[in-house]
């Protein structure tokens, strides 16, 4: 039996499993849940075992001062010890399912409609792992093996929902049993259902709060107007000169690592079917793109790095007038980063800019909101990356194209901890509603995923010598 003829044979199989574990309300964010996300974890176990998968573990996070919420960690060894080693990565723990009302059925009682399976989880990211399963059951019905062409391990996390608090603690601890060649990463998405695409990069992020004070309290401005340095005015300036007028950031070294985007990457991206005016539609209906010149939306989007004003707030808000220069100003601000560029390097030039642009008359004080998330990205030429869009390909009949995504994960931790290179092999769709009420998941397109997969580990085999090669 070929791969395809055996994951159509094995869909309502599949789909049965699938609403069982989409049944558990895994909530990482929600305390109540953590013994739900507990049982998920049991759960997966239990189907891998099911699955023949030899070793099958769920493994604890945090320690005795800080516990965690429990992974998985499951492993079917090749029969050649010299094999590629593979690690696929996703999440069983799913987001927080308000507004309740806002659902046509209940979050956690999985529905089928119209070719979709609708519930919480069903793409972000339950639906996406467990084709890996029934993938690999298909490479070995096909191929008649007792084993798959390369060592196959999987990571599943349970608190990614929540920030993944303890990853990069479970990354160093499981280091030597985690030892991979490549990480797999299904927890993404394609550019459309008939458009295949594979994911090489995603963005990281820096959080600050920006708090300005001048005078001890607030003062009349007939008495003290523009005799003194007004806290909202130096606060409009400070964020106004983030940016140039070509749109580029203008904190110092911001663009120093920024890696660039290459010419053949640019090439791809234009080749997708991008339709300007219905996407600025999807944005808020917005009236223009706007951005760094030089680039197209997309490349904007996807490559390269942001300063964003997320809030700005001081003095008098409430009705009426209220003629006062303010004590104090108040702004929030996020950037998106690309390849190279670190989280503390960007607060630490924020620092600096607003250190040098302060005038005197004002203290300046920046928070910064936790670590931040670093990028990550794979390089189009990259072997595994081939190989990924090579089984994408022979599942879907069709040319696959390249893309990136603007949101952040922990990628980057798995590809410095572990020393691997990232291939992102994933089939949610950016109108699967992740994080929205009614999240739904193309049943079709999880058989695809799980043909890619099957696919994926004769491609990697087929390169084992570029892959092993950096052991």
């Amino acid at each position: 039996m070929d791969v395809r003829g055996y994951i159509s044979d094995h869909a309502d199989t599949f789909f049965d499993a699938l609403e069982a574990w989409l049944s558990i309300p895994s909530i990482s964010a929600d305390p109540a849940r953590h013994d739900d996300v507990r049982q998920s974890a049991d759960w997966l176990v239990g189907k891998l075992r099911e699955h023949g998968w030899p070793v099958a573990e769920v493994w604890e996070t945090g320690d005795a001062a800080d516990p965690g919420l429990p992974a998985v960690f499951a492993c079917w060894p090749a029969e050649d010890p010299a094999a590629p080693v593979a690690l696929v990565y996703g999440h069983h723990d799913v987001q927080p399912v308000e507004p309740l009302d806002e659902w046509d059925s209940p979050p956690f009682d999985p529905a089928r409609r119209d070719g979709l399976l609708l519930a919480r989880g069903a793409s972000d990211d339950k639906g996406q792992v467990l084709f890996h399963p029934l993938g690999l059951s298909a490479n070995l019905a096909a191929s008649g093996a007792a084993a798959p062409p390369v060592t196959i391990k999987l990571l599943i996390e349970g608190e990614e929902e929540s920030g993944s608090p303890h990853f990069a603690g479970l990354l160093r601890r499981e280091r030597d049993r985690l030892s991979c060649d490549v990480v797999v990463v299904s927890d993404t998405t394609m550019w459309a259902a008939d458009v295949p695409s594979l994911c090489v990069g995603m963005r990281g992020i820096a959080e600050a709060e920006v708090q300005l004070t001048g005078p001890e309290r607030d003062l009349h401005s007939g008495s003290f107007g523009g005799a003194v340095p007004n806290p909202l005015h130096v606060l409009a300036s400070l964020l106004a000169g983030l940016h140039d007028e070509a749109g580029r950031v203008t904190l110092p070294g911001f663009y120093d690592k920024v890696l660039p985007v290459t010419d053949a990457e640019r090439e791809l991206i234009a080749r997708l079917p991008f339709d300007e005016a219905d996407w600025l539609a999807q944005a808020g209906h917005s009236g223009a793109a706007a951005g760094e010149s030089g680039y197209s939306t997309l490349e904007r989007v996807w490559t390269r790095p942001t300063a964003e004003i997320n809030g700005m707030w001081g003095g008098h808000t409430g009705p009426g007038g209220k003629t006062i220069i303010p004590a104090q100003a108040h702004a929030k601000l996020s950037f998106r980063l690309v390849a190279e560029q670190d989280p503390e390097d960007v607060i630490d030039a924020l620092r600096s800019y607003i250190a040098a642009a302060t005038p005197p008359g004002i203290d300046a004080t920046v928070i910064s909101h936790g670590n931040g998330v670093r990028p990550c990205f794979s390089p189009v030429a990259a072997p595994a990356v081939g190989a990924g869009m090579r089984a994408m390909s022979r599942a879907f009949g069709t040319e696959t194209l390249l893309t990136r995504e603007g949101g952040s994960g922990p990628e980057a931790d798995l590809a410095e901890i572990l020393g691997a290179p990232l291939v992102f092999v994933g089939v949610g769709l950016a109108s699967d509603r992740m994080h929205a009420p009614n999240e739904r998941v193309d049943m079709a397109l999880l058989l695809k995923g799980a043909e890619a997969a099957a696919y994926l580990w004769d491609e990697l085999a087929a390169i084992g010598g570029e892959l092993t090669a950096r052991r």
